[in-house]
């Protein structure tokens, strides 16, 4: 054979083999970045991702939670050590039987409160949100100059104005609202028990008549034998067991809602609510899908739920006060309104309806379509989240008249997100803005913001959302 015709057949055979080989190790890669793909960064959706990916998926939001719950907790545990009061104890015969009596009449007691302090209060929490930053993410990437204006640097998709147009359609200037207009006419759906559309329903707001049902409808919480057994059971509990907690919560009350021209008047079902939902491990639940983790040593082998109170804490159970006056129904709507929406107002996360993520789009919108406004403050040493934080952490409870804010809480129900919340901060200062362009300091733009308690809420919203130029 030709010796050219052989060199070639080796050239092909061994060219053949390289490929063969190239193949195998490109498949051999395939296969171990499928694998790797598969193990390391599963969706929170998947069934094999670990728990605490369904959690919270960013490990640095998992972390600065870790972090912040510990910090709440020392801050417990320090208070039960300088107090000399422990964190749980059973109450003597004499106590309970004392209790059980003015049970339905707390408010008239006045326990000494002045050594103890809240664990937290809002401003603490936003420090600590300010902090927040992602290892992995390079600042000098971001999307413009702007966004390095704001408190809130972390690299989350927050939706600006045309997207929120798309999806909050129901709100826009054509359509007709509950709070604007109150004829508008809408199906009732409490006869079908349908929660679907009575979801649909709240989108453009609740009359003040069917509002109660509408909203037990859309929780599922039916106040069935069982639930008023399980609050009886509660009840019992606080009469049995005496949690450092406690005091906290009285305190938080006392603070908040007994000072309030709208609420004080509910001071005992707010003591009620608050002590039995300390108790309640049914709450525990909701840490399978928060980014927080229930402290354990805070437990000490009691039925508590675990969920430490902050200032204002007692604000997000107030506003329903006006809705049920049963108080099994009342806590019933309560809790599944906490564990849905009101745990992201105090939990560090990359929720969408999260209050990090609240903060960034709040910052984003002003921004965005307020930018010399937004500049103005920032200069002044007036930051706008600084005033606006502690609005919705408390989703404006306490700072809307009680009208306005359940008509807030309609769309946060309607649509089955928080998201509402910083789209109406930020509305607010789109208000104000021609006032807060002539203020000086940080104090003088607080005072332009003291009072909220006149503001329609619907015009403000429909007016930023859908008549803003862009």
């Amino acid at each position: 054979m030709n010796p050219l015709i052989n060199s070639l057949q080796r050239c092909c055979s061994s060219a053949l083999s390289y490929l063969r080989g190239s193949h195998t190790l490109l498949a051999l890669s395939r296969l171990r970045l499928k694998h790797r793909t598969t193990n390391a960064f599963l969706p929170p959706s998947h069934p094999a991702a670990p728990p605490e990916h369904l959690k919270e998926p960013l490990a640095y939001m998992r972390k600065a939670q870790a972090s912040w719950e510990k910090r709440v907790l020392k801050s417990l545990n320090s208070m039960s050590t300088e107090l000399g009061v422990p964190l749980a104890r059973m109450r003597p015969a004499a106590e309970q039987k004392e209790l059980a009596n003015k049970w339905n009449e707390m408010g008239t007691d006045e326990p000494d409160l002045t050594s103890f302090r809240p664990v937290y209060a809002p401003k603490d929490f936003l420090e600590v949100l300010i902090g927040l930053r992602n290892p992995n993410h390079d600042g000098s990437e971001a999307v413009g100059v702007r966004s390095h204006w704001g408190l809130i640097q972390v690299p989350l998709n927050v939706r600006d104005i045309p997207q929120l147009r798309r999806a909050y359609s129901e709100l826009s200037l054509t359509t007709g609202q509950l709070g604007i207009d109150d004829h508008a006419h809408i199906h009732p759906v409490i006869v079908e028990q349908d929660s679907a559309a009575a979801q649909q329903y709240s989108r453009q707001g609740c009359s003040t008549g069917l509002r109660a049902d509408l909203w037990a409808l859309i929780l599922n919480s039916n106040n069935q034998p069982q639930d008023v057994m399980h609050y009886e059971q509660l009840t019992a509990g606080v009469i049995q067991h005496d949690l450092l907690v406690d005091n906290l919560i009285y305190k938080d009350v006392k603070l908040t809602a007994s000072n309030d021209d709208y609420y004080f008047v509910f001071e005992d079902f707010l003591y009620q609510v608050l002590l039995c939902f300390s108790r309640d491990t049914a709450v525990l639940e909701h840490f399978k899908y928060n980014s927080a983790t229930p402290p354990r040593s805070f437990i000490q082998g009691e039925r508590m739920s675990r969920v430490i109170p902050f200032h204002g804490f007692s604000m997000y159970v107030a506003p329903l006060c006006f809705l049920y006056n049963e108080p099994s129904k009342l806590y019933s709507v309560f809790r599944e309104m906490y564990i849905r929406y009101f745990f992201r107002l105090h939990s560090i996360s990359s929720s969408p309806s999260g209050i990090v993520s609240l903060c960034l789009q709040f910052e984003r919108l002003l921004q965005t379509h307020l930018p010399q406004l937004f500049y103005h403050l920032r200069q002044i040493g007036a930051q706008p989240l600084r005033i606006a934080f502690k609005w919705m952490v408390r989703a404006f409870s306490g700072y809307l008249s009680t009208d306005q804010l359940l008509l807030l809480w309609d769309r946060i129900l309607g649509y089955d997100s928080l998201e509402v919340v910083a789209v109406l901060a930020a509305a607010v200062f789109a208000f104000r803005a021609e006032n807060l362009m002539e203020v000086t300091s940080l104090g003088s733009a607080e005072a332009v913001l003291a009072d909220l308690s006149t503001l329609k809420v619907m015009p403000l919203i429909q007016v930023f959302l859908f008549a803003t130029a862009i």
